[in-house]
């Protein structure tokens, strides 16, 4: 069986044959024919192929969000575990320990000191960001208008397999 590039440069090179004036109706009908039943076959077994890799593709991103729950639950239950031990060790004023294995302690976190808001902050206080206004570019564009910025391009295309 011909590959789809291989049918693909058959069919354009029918196409120029239906244009030659020399060439049998006949021919052309039957050659037109047996290599329409060849890009069939192999639209099928496309489809079938990249259905079966769909598929497989679902099964990893659910695999892939179950291991990703899991990862947030495991940390979820290291940072109640560390707030247990940082309760612990405050209540008994104690900043540092030392194990066999481990040095743990208490400290301040480093960094920039946090903000926190009490109330609105004044207009001096807040930026303002230019958004650019797609929604009225995009409506001005489709009345015919020219904009020296901005143009209107043209749909992509997708396969559709049901």
């Amino acid at each position: 069986m011909s590959t789809l590039y291989e049918l693909t440069k058959d069919y354009q090179d029918l196409l120029a044959m239906a244009e030659d004036p020399d060439i049998d109706q006949d021919v052309f009908a039957d050659t037109l024919e047996g290599l329409e039943g060849e890009i069939e076959d192999k639209a099928e077994a496309y489809a079938i192929v990249m259905k079966e890799l769909k598929a497989d593709a679902d099964k990893f991103d659910a695999e892939g969000k179950r291991l990703l729950d899991h990862a947030d639950h495991l940390n979820a239950r290291i940072d109640r575990m560390k707030a247990a031990l940082i309760g612990s060790m405050t209540a008994i004023g104690k900043e540092k320990i030392s194990t066999e294995h481990f040095k743990v302690s208490v400290v301040k976190n480093g960094g920039l000191l946090p903000l926190k808001f009490t109330g609105d902050v004044p207009d001096e206080y807040k930026m303002l960001k230019p958004e650019i206004d797609i929604k009225r570019i995009r409506e001005t564009l489709m009345t015919g208008a020219k904009l020296d910025f901005a143009y209107l391009g043209e749909r992509g295309q997708h396969l559709s397999i049901r």
